[in-house]
Order: structure tokens, then C-alpha cells, then sequence
């Protein structure tokens, strides 16, 4: 397995598997097969400069109602960070296909945090005949604006100046609801340690790849499976408006009053009611 030097990989990650893609890429995850129920599958996607930790305290509930995958994505996590300038949607769509290929996964249920949303609409747009449902956990199908893009431009800036530990100290805070960060103070902090693990090149690419995307509101707009949207309302990152830009007859929207834009360290048994009804909805 990989990961960031000098970071012990149990504090970052709660990966228990790897496999190695056909392009070399090592990506490791979590997978619950044997410790709970085989179906559905529910593959959880992390936010950026997160990992598969993200789903720590949400994990063992869920797990009764399905088979969990969660990977860390390339460049986070204990993952490898593959050379490539730019970590597209698309690219870690098709990580995700090529994982849930090697482990003979035909079908799936996909939830992504953020970044995982974005992942999550670009696999959908890809690889939908393979979902039987999706979600999006704090993100949206906007594109960047082009004050986000210049942000995305000082993000990098300061990943490749300063390094991830600086960068995650100054982001992490902002991602929780700005009114309980001192009732929150353990829940930053562990945000941070698993920050501090994103690799310095996937973290500049990984912000390359998001101030490219397109628009995506027709995948959920024309989306022929369940879709779910969970917002939060104190989200300063993604807010409700945003995260609920484009929806569709099958879409079920949430909306977690005291979060921020983390969920399942802010209000980890609100997040679990939320996905645990959409899997029973599916049934």
C-alpha cells in the first residue's frame, strides 16, 4: 500500500484491501464483505483531501444494510499519486469502474462527499447502466464559477508553495459549521490528521481536475435510477441552493439543519437516518 512518507497509515485510512489497476495505479479500500450484509453494494466516495476514514463513524450501522466499499481515491489517502498534471473526473470514475470490475461488482449504489459527488456524477454519466442508484453528499452539478476556478488557482499555489499541512490547516475549519467549531474541536482536528495525508502532487492535481468540470445537471435531471441529495444547512463550502441546483422526479432531497459541508463528523446518526431510509427506499 501507499501513502504519504512519514504518516502512519492506520491514522488515515481505513483501507483493508488494495488492488492494482491496469495503468499501475495502486488504490486501496475499505470492504466490509464478510462482516455484514453482501447486497446491496454501497460504494462511499471521500471528499477532497479526505479518505475512506471520512466514513469512520457511519461505516459499521450501514454495513448491516449493505456491502460497503470505500476507496481512498489516487493521490489521497494510502493511495498511490499516479504522475498525471491533472486528476480528471473522469479518471477517478474510471478507478472506481476498474476496482468494482476486479472485485466482479456488476451493480452498485454510489455516494460521494464532494469531490466523491463529482466522481459519482462523472461515473454516472459514464458507467450508469451499472448504477441502481447514486447520491450526492454536500456537493452539486454546478461547475466551478470563476471566483472558484481563482480559488482553485490559490489553492494549488499554496499546495505547491507551502505544502498539504499548511493548506489542510486553513481549509479543514471552513468545511464545518462555523458556529460549533469549538463544540467540534475533535472532529476538526481528526478532519486535519486525515488531510495531512493527501499526497502534495495529488492534491494540486486532484484541484486541477475539479476547476475543469463541466456542468452535470442533466445526470440527475434525465436520471432513470433513485437519485439522493443531503445538504447541509450551515454548508459555507456547497450550500443548499447549490447542492439542490438540478433535480429530477426520482430525486429524494435532505437537508441536515446544524451541518456544515461534514456530515458524518458533525452529525454522523443524522447522516446515517438519511442513507439507511434511501437504501430501505430501494428495496
Amino acid at each position: 500500500m501507499n501513502g504519504k512518507p512519514g504518516i502512519d497509515a492506520q491514522t488515515i485510512s481505513i483501507a483493508n484491501s488494495s488492488v492494482t489497476l491496469g495503468s499501475g495505479l495502486e488504490l486501496s479500500y475499505y470492504d466490509s464483505k464478510g462482516m455484514g450484509a453482501e447486497e446491496p453494494v454501497l460504494v462511499l466516495l471521500h471528499g477532497y483531501c479526505g479518505s475512506s476514514s471520512y466514513w469512520e463513524q457511519i461505516i459499521a450501522e450501514l454495513a448491516r444494510h449493505a456491502r460497503i466499499i470505500a476507496p481512498d481515491a489516487r493521490g489521497h489517502g494510502i493511495s498511490a499519486a499516479p504522475a498525471d498534471e491533472i486528476y480528471s473526473m473522469e479518471a477517478f470514475a474510471g478507478d472506481v469502474e476498474e476496482l468494482l470490475g476486479q472485485l466482479g461488482i456488476g451493480e452498485a449504489v454510489m455516494i460521494g462527499h464532494s469531490l466523491g459527488g463529482y466522481i459519482t456524477l462523472a461515473y454516472a454519466e459514464q458507467y450508469g447502466g451499472r448504477l441502481t442508484a447514486f447520491g450526492l453528499l454536500h456537493s452539486t452539478t454546478l461547475p466551478d464559477s470563476d471566483a472558484a476556478k481563482e480559488n482553485r488557482d490559490k489553492a494549488i499555489a499554496t499546495i505547491e508553495g507551502d505544502g498539504v499541512d499548511v493548506f489542510v490547516e486553513g481549509l479543514v475549519p471552513k468545511l464545518f459549521a462555523s458556529d460549533r467549531l469549538e463544540e467540534l474541536d475533535m472532529q476538526v482536528a481528526r478532519g486535519k490528521e486525515i488531510g495531512r495525508g493527501t499526497s502534495q502532487h495529488g492534491a494540486a492535481a486532484t484541484a486541477r481536475g475539479m476547476k475543469e468540470r463541466p456542468d452535470r445537471g442533466s445526470v440527475i435531471r434525465d436520471a432513470w435510477v433513485p437519485v439522493l441529495i443531503v445538504a447541509g444547512g450551515k454548508d459555507g463550502v456547497i450550500p443548499a441552493e447549490s447542492a439542490f441546483a438540478a433535480t429530477g422526479g426520482k430525486t429524494t432531497i435532505v437537508e441536515l439543519g446544524e451541518a456544515g459541508h461534514m456530515s458524518m463528523l458533525e452529525c454522523p446518526e443524522d447522516l446515517k437516518t438519511a442513507i439507511r431510509d434511501f437504501l430501505g427506499s430501494l428495496r
